[in-house]
C-alpha cells in the first residue's frame, strides 16, 4: 500500500502491529562489523532481547572494526563468538561469508556500502554476491541498506515486519 501520506501514518500502522512508535528506533550504525553482526543476527530472534545488547557489546569492544579491514583483523583472532555471546557456528560462519563479499567488492566504509547501495549498478553487483551467501535473503538485502542508512518506506516497514495492510 503506498498512498501520499505513507509517513503520516506510520504511527497508527506501527502500534496496530504492537510497535510503540512514540519511540524513536534507529538500527542504523556507523560501523561495517556492527551491520554484519545485525543483519546476521536478525533472522527469527529478538530484536531488543537478542541482537542489540550483542551489536552493542561488539560496537564497544571492537571500536577499531567500523571498517572492513578493522573488522577482518577482529574477525581473525576467533574471538567474535565471545565477544557476542554466541556460539552458534552457523551464524558466525554467515559473518565470515559477508564480510570476505564486502572485501571482494571493495567495501571499506559504511559511506562506501551506502553509495554501493545508492549505485544501480554497484548494487545488482553486491546484492547478488550477498544473495550467494546461506540465509541471505531479498529481505536481508533489504535490512543491509536499512542499517547502512538508506531508508525507503517499504524496506523499512518490511525490516520491522510490516505487511501491507489491505
Amino acid at each position: 500500500m503506498t498512498i501520499d501520506n505513507d509517513a503520516a501514518n506510520t504511527p497508527a500502522l506501527m502500534d496496530s502491529h504492537g510497535i510503540d512508535a512514540s519511540i524513536e528506533v534507529s538500527r542504523g550504525w556507523d560501523h561495517i562489523g556492527a551491520i554484519i553482526v545485525d543483519a546476521t543476527l536478525q533472522r527469527r530472534q529478538n530484536y531488543n532481547e537478542t541482537v542489540k545488547p550483542r551489536v552493542v557489546a561488539l560496537v564497544a569492544a571492537w571500536p577499531d572494526a567500523a571498517t572492513t579491514s578493522g573488522f577482518r583483523r577482529r574477525l581473525d583472532t576467533g574471538k567474535l563468538s565471545e565477544v557476542i555471546s554466541w556460539p552458534s557456528p552457523g551464524r558466525l560462519a554467515q559473518i565470515e561469508d559477508i564480510t570476505r563479499v564486502f572485501e571482494r567488492e571493495g567495501i571499506e566504509t559504511v559511506l562506501e556500502l551506502r553509495g554501493t547501495l545508492g549505485d544501480q549498478t554497484k548494487s545488482a553487483a553486491l546484492r547478488e554476491a550477498l544473495a550467494l551467501v546461506r540465509h541471505v535473503s531479498p529481505k536481508t538485502l533489504d535490512y543491509i541498506g536499512v542499517l547502512s542508512g538508506i531508508s525507503a518506506g517499504a524496506d523499512v516497514d518490511q525490516a520491522a515486519g510490516i505487511e501491507d495492510l489491505p
